[in-house]
C-alpha cells in the first residue's frame, strides 16, 4: 500500500478509535452518575454529543475510504474498511432513528422501560472499536 495513504488512513483510524472509546465507553455512561443528571437531561446531552460524533465519525470514514480506495490497499484493509464503514452506516440508518424516536418519547415525558435498540448500538460499537482496532494494525502493517 502506498506509504502516505496507509499513514493518513492510520492517523485518521487511530483519532476515530479513540473518539468512539472517549465517548462512547467513558462520557456517556458516566454522565447518569452525575449528580443531578435524570434520564432526560442525560438523554438531552447524550443526543447532542452523539450526534456531533457520529458527525465526525462519518466525516473521518470518509476520509480513511478515499485514503484506501487511493492507496493500493491490500484485501485485508479494504475488507475491514467496508466493515468499518457498514457497522457505521448501520448504528446511523438502522438503529440511531429508533433511538431517537424513543428519547423524542422521554424528553416529551413518557415513562418507557430500558431500551433494546440502545443494545444494539451498543453491540455495533463494540463491533466498530474491535473493527477499527483490526484496521489500524492492518495499516500499520501494510
Amino acid at each position: 500500500m502506498n506509504s502516505t495513504a496507509a499513514a493518513t488512513a492510520g492517523a485518521v483510524t487511530f483519532v476515530w478509535l479513540g473518539m468512539v472509546l472517549a465517548i462512547s465507553f467513558l462520557e456517556a455512561p458516566l454522565k447518569f452518575r452525575a449528580p443531578g443528571v435524570t434520564i432526560p437531561v442525560g438523554l438531552a446531552i447524550g443526543r447532542l454529543v452523539f450526534r456531533a460524533l457520529n458527525a465526525v465519525e462519518t466525516v473521518l470514514a470518509v476520509v480513511v475510504v478515499l485514503a484506501v480506495a487511493l492507496g493500493d490497499a491490500p484485501a485485508a484493509v479494504i475488507s475491514l474498511t467496508a466493515a468499518v464503514a457498514a457497522l457505521l452506516l448501520a448504528q446511523l440508518a438502522v438503529v440511531r432513528p429508533f433511538l431517537n424516536r424513543r428519547s423524542d418519547r422521554v424528553l416529551a415525558g413518557e415513562e418507557l422501560p430500558r431500551s433494546r435498540s440502545h443494545l444494539w448500538y451498543v453491540a455495533l460499537e463494540v463491533l466498530k472499536a474491535g473493527a477499527l482496532i483490526a484496521l489500524g494494525v492492518a495499516l500499520l502493517t501494510a
